[in-house]
């Protein structure tokens, strides 16, 4: 009977406090910045003659407002990827802490 309550004891005491591993949130495809077009060259750029005036400035103008988005997207895309190695890294500290919880 003795050995029986230390058994009951035994299977009714609280086993050794673990922290509990918290899975890490993947970053949402919205938040995802999407990259700017680049402007479609005219075909006249190719040709011997070359563009009229008034097509080539207006290239060079779609390229100049090109070049501006890229230098706003590039912020965002570094914030992303900045993101995303953060979930990369949150993965492999949830799967250490599950391994260790194991153990």
């Amino acid at each position: 009977m003795r050995a029986t309550l230390l058994v009951l004891a035994g299977l009714l005491a609280p086993l050794p406090a673990t922290a509990a591993c918290t899975p890490p949130v993947p970053p949402s495809a919205e938040g995802r910045p999407s990259r700017p077009a680049l402007p479609a060259k005219p075909a006249c750029l190719d040709a011997k003659g070359g563009c009229p005036g008034w097509e080539g400035y207006s290239y060079n103008d779609a390229i100049k407002a090109y070049n501006a988005q890229i230098q706003a997207f590039r912020p965002l895309a570094d914030a992303y990827v900045q993101t995303l190695n953060a979930y990369v890294k949150g993965s492999a500290d949830y799967a250490q802490c599950e391994v260790k919880a194991l153990q």
